[in-house]
C-alpha cells in the first residue's frame, strides 16, 4: 500500500494516473487556461497591465510596470510548457502540479499583502486566485485519496 508521500512524489514518473481521473482533466483545462494567459502578458503591448488588470499606466515608470508584466508572462509560459508537459507524458506528476498550484497561489496572495497595488477595478487574476486555490487543494486531496484507496483494493 503507498502512502500519500509515495503518490505525491512517485519513485516511477511515468504517463499513468493513478485512482480517479478528474484531477487530471481539470489541471489539462488549467494548463491551456495558463498558457494563453502567459502569452498574453508576454505579448499584449501593454502586458494586461492596464487593458486587464486595470492598472494607471499613465504614471511615470509605466515601462517598467510593463516590463515586469511581460517578464511574469515569460516566466508564466515556462511554467506553462512543464504543465502541458505533465498533461501529455508524465501525469503521475498531476498531484504534485495541484500542491505545488496551490502553494503559488498562496505565494502570489501573499506578495499582494506585503505589496499591495491600486488597480482601477478588481483584476482577473485576483478573482481566479479565490476560485483556483480551494480547487487546487480539492484535487490534492481527491488525487491522493482516489490514488490510496485504488493501491489499496489492488492488494
Amino acid at each position: 500500500m503507498k502512502t500519500f508521500f509515495e503518490i505525491l512524489l512517485p519513485a516511477k514518473i511515468d504517463n499513468v494516473i493513478r485512482g480517479t481521473k478528474i484531477p487530471f482533466y481539470i489541471y489539462a483545462l488549467y494548463a491551456i487556461v495558463s498558457t494563453v494567459r502567459s502569452c498574453i502578458h508576454l505579448l499584449a503591448p501593454d502586458g494586461g497591465a492596464g487593458s486587464i488588470a486595470g492598472m494607471d499606466l499613465s504614471v511615470v515608470g509605466a515601462d517598467g510596470i510593463i516590463f515586469a508584466f511581460a517578464l511574469w508572462g515569460s516566466s508564466q509560459l515556462l511554467l506553462a510548457i512543464i504543465q502541458l508537459l505533465v498533461v501529455i507524458r508524465y501525469r503521475s506528476m498531476v498531484p504534485f502540479m495541484w500542491l505545488m498550484l496551490a502553494l503559488e497561489v498562496l505565494l502570489r496572495e501573499l506578495v499582494g499583502k506585503m505589496k499591495p497595488v491600486t488597480f482601477a477595478h478588481t483584476p482577473p487574476g485576483a478573482i481566479g486566485n479565490q476560485l483556483i486555490l480551494p480547487l487546487a487543494v480539492l484535487m490534492v486531496a481527491v488525487s491522493l485519496w482516489s490514488a490510496y484507496r485504488q493501491t489499496s483494493e489492488e492488494k
